[in-house]
């Protein structure tokens, strides 16, 4: 906690180093950080309201990871990381999963934030420690920004680029001096950093891949590294955030086992031979049809579709515009309008999901109609750099539904673009090459979903391939943008910000790692993503979402997929949770083992 015994002018000339900002003393110490109103649990809160603050703890939760590991590091930019490695870290604040984005204090006890934005405190609790005994303290926090800044995956450099400079007041505050971008999340997001131990790293290369049981200060140690197999994460029975508000009642199950599978048949097989314990299921033809076995039917299974409230965001087959061949915007369009969901929905999916348009999909943010009066007034200044359709044309993805007339304007588009149809092949006269696209995966399960469009494809002459690599080769290959289209997620919240300059910013086109996937170089998406970082009210935030995903629409960068507004979650009947579930989001941390349910079903199993 700041000590309140500083000498004002101490207090001043620290200050006075880190920021201009108005007199700290003045700015009230809150609780939590809400994105706009107010947060919904009061200071006294004691837990949230789906975490039940006697669930027993103990037991196992056993799940399947896909492909392989060979890190424990998963901040850097090097290695493959292992499933679950946040689990074994604190942070300053922890959001709420019953609200759209506030934020509550963790290793924080108080916060203060400048009423103009410019700074915000943060004072740590002094009792909190990290697994060696060591207190986290303030220098730990400025090292982890430091770190994870300069040496860790452009993510971060990305998603706190607004700060200036972030000072160690004391032992147990922590100031960060915010730059002039008007980023309104950016206070709540700093609170979602991982904090790292300096006296941990101090010898060490924190670049460097490590299979080492790396140390943190949260719920979870890890226990066991089998690399490429199997890594273990065990609670920590002397905790010191137990009592701490936002983890009363959660994190209670007393190991956390993620086995790795190369093949999604074989991990589902594991789940029904009971060597599994839980699934989040993917596949609809699954969902609808590989659960009818033995178990399931004797009610040791059970299966649950939980609502899940964020934006559906963007499942898409993503075209790199770093390819020569997919720099025309009719060559893209032409390659959208062959992909053919309806098909796809009712001979694969057993119609279970609905069309992805938007990239805000199933929010206020997701684009509708011709632009409203507020999204023209951040339109009109790029009207010169825009196409004209994004102002007097209905949406692009609401294309008749059969596949004949699709084809038909796709032909047009290719022939547009300068393409010759030379026996059945699509030729660019220019260099005599055919026109061939490559779907780059890491799944056998994707390729019968690939299939079909490379078949429409190939209609219109266009010749394709799917390339099936393993899961280290994938990476690398997406590190480096090599790779004609991959199946990409841009996942959203209800309040996107900072991450939306990595996803479309022109800074990380080239940046290897970066998820701008798409390889992005356009100033009138730098110019609306800055005007939604900077939105100060909601209105305000989701016009500018709206503006940005009409632009990004109108570019046909991806061929939108599909989505499901829920989880699918297969499970062992041994665990035990609080309704309602949390509104935006699923927090596995409330679950617990019960132990009678548990001793039925390990019966069940020795008695096969």
């Amino acid at each position: 906690m700041r000590q309140v015994a500083i000498g004002a002018c101490l207090l001043g000339a620290l200050l006075a180093t880190a920021s201009e900002a108005a007199d700290v003393s003045s700015v009230p110490t809150v609780h939590a950080l809400p994105l706009y109103g107010e947060p919904a649990l009061p200071a006294d809160f004691r837990h949230f309201p789906h975490a039940n603050p006697d669930a027993p703890s103990g037991g196992d939760l056993i799940r399947a990871a896909q492909g392989s590991f060979d890190s424990t590091n998963p901040f850097i930019v090097r290695g493959t990381p292992a499933s679950g490695l946040t689990q074994i870290y604190d942070t300053l604040l922890e959001s709420n999963p019953g609200e759209p984005f506030t934020m509550y204090g963790l290793l924080a006890e108080g916060i203060r934030l400048d009423p103009e934005r410019r700074w915000v405190e943060f004072d740590l609790r002094p009792e909190a420690r990290f697994h060696d005994g060591e207190p986290v303290d303030a220098q730990d926090v400025v090292f982890s920004f430091e770190t994870l800044t300069t040496k860790g995956q452009p993510f971060y450099r990305a998603y706190y680029s607004d700060v200036d400079s972030v000072t160690a007041i004391d032992s147990d505050t922590v100031h960060f001096d915010l730059g002039d971008s008007e980023s309104r999340e950016l206070p709540l997001i700093l609170g979602q950093m991982p904090i790292l131990p300096e006296h941990y790293w101090r010898d060490r290369d924190f670049e460097a891949v490590t299979r080492d049981s790396l140390l943190g200060s949260g719920p979870y140690r890890i226990a066991e590294v089998d690399p490429g197999r199997r890594i273990v994460y065990e609670r920590v029975d002397d905790y010191w955030g137990s009592e701490v508000p936002v983890n009363v009642g959660r994190h209670n199950i007393g190991r956390l086992i993620y086995d790795y599978y190369r093949d999604q048949t074989v991990a589902l097989e594991a789940f029904k031979a009971g060597n599994l314990d839980f699934r989040l299921e993917n596949s609809a033809s699954n969902w609808a049809t590989a659960y009818d076995f033995p178990a399931r039917e004797q009610g040791f299974v059970r299966q649950l579709q939980v609502h899940d409230g964020q934006p559906a965001g963007m499942q898409a087959y993503v075209m790199n515009l770093r390819k020569a061949k997919f720099q025309d915007r009719r060559v893209r369009e032409a390659i959208t309008l062959a992909f053919d969901f309806p098909w796809l929905n009712r001979n694969l999916f057993y119609d279970a999901y609905a069309r992805t348009d938007s990239y805000f999909e199933n929010s206020e943010m997701e684009a509708t109609g011709l632009p409203s009066e507020d999204e023209l007034a951040l339109l009109k200044p790029f009207r010169d750099q825009l196409p004209e359709s994004v102002f007097s044309e209905p949406l692009p993805m609401q294309q008749p539904q059969e596949m004949r007339p699709r084809l038909r304007k796709a032909l047009e588009l290719l022939r547009e673009a300068g393409y010759e149809a030379r026996d059945g092949v699509m030729i660019d006269p220019e260099n005599g090459e055919p026109l061939h696209v490559e779907i780059l995966l890491y799944s056998t399960q994707f390729e019968r979903i690939a299939q079909p469009l490379l078949r429409r494809l190939a209609r219109l002459g266009v010749q394709g391939n799917i390339r099936t690599v393993d899961v280290n080769q994938y990476l690398n290959r997406l590190r480096s943008f090599d790779f004609d289209m991959v199946v990409g997620s841009f996942p959203q919240s209800l309040s996107p910000g900072n991450e939306q300059r990595e996803f479309w910013g022109s800074e990380y086109a080239e940046r290897p790692q970066s998820r701008n996937l798409i390889g992005l170089q356009d100033p009138v998406i730098d110019a609306l993503v800055d005007r939604l970082i900077a939105a100060d009210s909601r209105q305000a935030l989701d016009t500018a979402a709206q503006a940005l995903d009409r632009v990004l629409r109108w570019g046909f960068y991806v061929v939108p997929q599909f989505h499901l507004a829920a989880h699918r979650i297969a499970v062992w009947d041994k665990f035990a949770w609080q309704e309602p579930f949390p509104e935006y989001t699923l927090d596995l941390s409330a679950w617990w083992v019960d132990p009678e349910r548990e001793a039925v079903i390990e019966d069940r199993q020795r008695s096969r």
